[in-house]
């Protein structure tokens, strides 16, 4: 049965609204709606989507959803499925970004430290979850702890793509052990002339876009996003670091405005990329406001979404390689590692500076991973108990 673009954008309007938690959250409520309730497809076949788009570079919850409005109302629905997902974490997040720069009272500073905190717990469970997950035995274990001191020692976007590609290659070499043959298949109505066209437009992109940034700042900002988009595995958390270096290292935007934005993203519905919008919105220098944020939100997303319409056709066949099961497994033990070292830079240097922060963060962790609490009660707890403190001194 097909549906209605508009019809899709209401399905996931209301999901964009609900669907707090982070990636893995995003996933659980898909399948509520879209399996239990909705019967959209079956088990079988929503893990394969799944699996899918956690193959890919890119937003996976974003991706997934994307899939399943292309899915009910072709490219149309696809792109109604991402705007409803999408737009109320964006409209927030850059609501956000204009009154972040007005709060200078001793509470509002506070409050934004605070943030900074929330920051620290949550890529902690994030690191925490991944490892126990992806990085399970020794050897993924080795190849994370490589990444990690490439990323630590040689900063930069060129030293986490060495690491993924390093991963991906060790992956193939010596993750082959606990591999599992795939069943099941998986199709889209799309062909694979279209899925060969997305393809060469994401290349193309991500070669020409860097050579055109020094004519104009609207293209490099673009291609900042761009790139940051198109080179995340995992999705989620793992593109703070190349955020970071894309944005905060070419002073664009300061550390504090980026982690604060950070912070304040963890209490909002809807894919953590949306985070783009506040920092488009928050650059120093035009583009900025409505059109930064636009700019930046299209360019974190458009690599990922054509990646996937250009994977869709080849995914049933390709997935079922041993060598490309491989490497991915690499591939995901390195994000480990990457995001790892962003724990430790940039966001403890600069959020855990006293034992009462370390406190906070502490609590939050345990609050997140041990007692379950929703990201953002732990995000408002913990503003409140930095202001709380902040006013004694």
């Amino acid at each position: 049965m097909n549906f209605s673009a508009f019809h899709v954008l209401l399905i996931f309007l209301r999901l964009g609204l609900t669907s707090f938690g982070g990636p893995i959250a995003h996933i659980g409520y898909f399948r509520a709606e879209f399996v239990t309730r909705r019967k959209w497809l079956g088990e079988s076949e929503f893990a394969d989507l799944v699996a899918l788009c956690q193959f890919l570079p890119g937003p996976a919850s974003s991706q997934v959803g994307f899939a399943l409005g292309v899915s009910r109302g072709g490219l149309a629905g696809g792109l109604a499925a991402w705007t409803g997902f999408t737009l109320p974490s964006a409209v927030l997040l850059f609501a956000f970004a204009q009154v972040a720069s007005s709060f200078t009272s001793a509470a509002a500073l506070a409050a934004i430290h605070g943030l900074k905190i929330v920051a620290v717990a949550v890529v902690a469970q994030a690191v925490w979850g991944m490892a126990r997950t992806l990085a399970p035995d020794g050897r993924r274990a080795a190849i994370a702890l490589f990444a990690a001191l490439v990323a630590l020692f040689a900063a930069g976007s060129l030293a986490q793509i060495a690491a993924i590609l390093v991963g991906a290659v060790a992956g193939y070499f010596f993750c082959r052990q606990t591999l599992v043959t795939q069943t099941g298949q998986l199709s889209f109505p799309i062909g694979r002339r279209f899925g060969v066209a997305m393809l060469g437009i994401f290349g193309a992109l991500l070669i020409a876009l860097p050579l055109l940034a020094s004519t104009n700042h609207a293209l490099a900002v673009f291609d900042a996003f761009y790139r940051s988009g198109a080179l995340v595995f995992g999705g989620g958390h793992v593109v703070l670091p190349l955020l970071h270096d894309a944005v905060v290292s070419k002073g664009w935007v300061s550390q504090d405005v980026f982690l604060a934005g950070y912070g304040a993203a963890q209490a909002v519905p809807g894919p953590l990329f949306t985070f783009a919008a506040f920092l488009g919105s928050a650059l120093n220098t035009p583009p900025d406001n409505l059109a930064g944020a636009a700019l930046a939100l299209v360019a974190i997303f458009l690599p990922g979404l054509l990646i996937l319409l250009g994977a869709l056709p080849f995914w049933d066949e390709f997935r079922k390689r041993m060598g490309a099961q491989a490497m991915m497994r690499g591939v995901n033990a390195a994000v480990v590692g990457i995001l790892g070292a962003a724990l430790y830079n940039p966001l403890w240097t600069t959020a855990i500076l006293a034992p009462r922060d370390f406190a906070l963060a502490l609590a939050g962790f345990l609050a997140l991973t041990m007692w379950k609490a929703p990201p953002w009660t732990v995000v408002a707890g913990t503003v409140i108990a930095a202001i709380a403190l902040s006013s004694i001194g």
